[in-house]
């Protein structure tokens, strides 16, 4: 496979996680673009990265560039999306990959006139446990889904200054945690939910604090789905099928599953993967599909998830200040 050269846009938790994982592959990412060039710099040194722009837009320009991986706050993605795609760049995009479905349509259109790869880090894409578990459900071991409840709840401080709660920052529950429980919910569907209620309650600053949300498909399949900001649950999943139950805890970056059978009730674990590899798997399944192996990435996933997200807040009525 070609070698590709890799910037990153964005110098924190998720970058130093990207940078980790070309580590693992023995190389290093090409170069770094950030707001602050500080940042940059210190960045590029711990890590040995060579390339360090002055002015963030110059990432777009450089002829040598052929991937961007994008981890910048939610409100900013489409910003350089814009710019990433026209410049002829393939891009991986931290989630929330837009604010909304109406940009995430302009990247997506901007991507096909350009010939390049567009992706949202979505980490249950590519983590083997879930490739795993399709294989299993594929083979009809399990029967017929039922139904899917997904929980994921964390408590973050009432600090209404910081992302989670922070309007200006696209804050909330639902794309920053709930991106993941849907994208659950999307994998083992069989198509994308077209029956979908919710409720929500708010933070001061007017974001969703806490949700819930009930979804149903064409075939029947239902789901349920709680989130929050403010209250710890535990990150489960489980995957309700006529035939037996599949448990999955610590998702998304889960690596163990147990399945539980109807009929008498036996257990079966299924591992596959490491969680500390995360990022590795996006890698590689970028690069693959980059390179015209296939397609890994699920961008038509991605739309399914943001068109729920995005409806959703348009029954709530809530919207940022960029989509007023």
């Amino acid at each position: 496979m070609k070698k590709y050269n890799w910037a990153t846009l964005g110098c924190g938790v998720i970058a130093n996680e990207l940078a980790q994982a070309m580590e693992i592959r023995g190389q290093k990412l090409y170069s770094v673009a950030n707001r602050t060039y500080k940042k940059a710099v210190e960045f590029a040194d711990k890590y040995g990265i060579e390339k360090v722009y002055n002015n963030i837009d110059e990432v777009f320009e450089d002829e040598n560039v052929d991937i961007i991986y994008i981890s910048t706050p939610h409100n900013t993605h489409i910003s350089y999306l814009r710019k990433a795609l026209a410049a002829g760049k393939h891009v991986l995009c931290e989630k929330s990959i837009t604010l909304n479905s109406e940009e995430l349509a302009e990247a997506v259109a901007l991507a096909k006139k350009n010939n390049v790869i567009l992706a949202e880090a979505m980490t249950i894409y590519h983590m083997p446990i879930y490739k795993t578990l399709n294989e299993k459900i594929q083979s009809g071991e399990l029967g017929k889904l039922g139904l899917i409840q997904m929980n994921f709840g964390s408590y973050k401080e009432y600090d209404m200054t910081n992302r989670f709660f922070n309007r200006n920052l696209a804050g909330g529950a639902m794309l920053d945690i709930g991106v993941y429980a849907l994208s659950f919910v999307r994998w083992f569907m069989s198509s994308c939910p077209d029956e979908v209620l919710s409720q929500v309650k708010y933070a001061e600053t007017g974001v969703d604090e806490q949700a819930g949300i009930l979804l149903k498909n064409k075939e029947e399949e239902m789901a349920t789905v709680i989130l929050s900001l403010h209250c710890k649950q535990p990150k489960r999943g489980t995957i309700a099928f006529d035939k037996g139950y599949v448990e999955i805890y610590e998702y998304p970056r889960g690596q163990e599953a147990v399945i539980t059978y109807t009929e008498d009730g036996h257990t079966e674990k299924i591992t596959s993967g490491e969680t500390k590899n995360a990022l590795l798997y996006e890698v590689e399944d970028m690069e693959k599909t980059v390179s015209g192996e296939g397609d890994f990435m699920k961008l038509s996933y991605t739309e399914d998830v943001m068109k729920i997200m995005t409806d959703i807040r348009k029954q709530w009525n809530m919207k940022y200040p960029e989509e007023e």
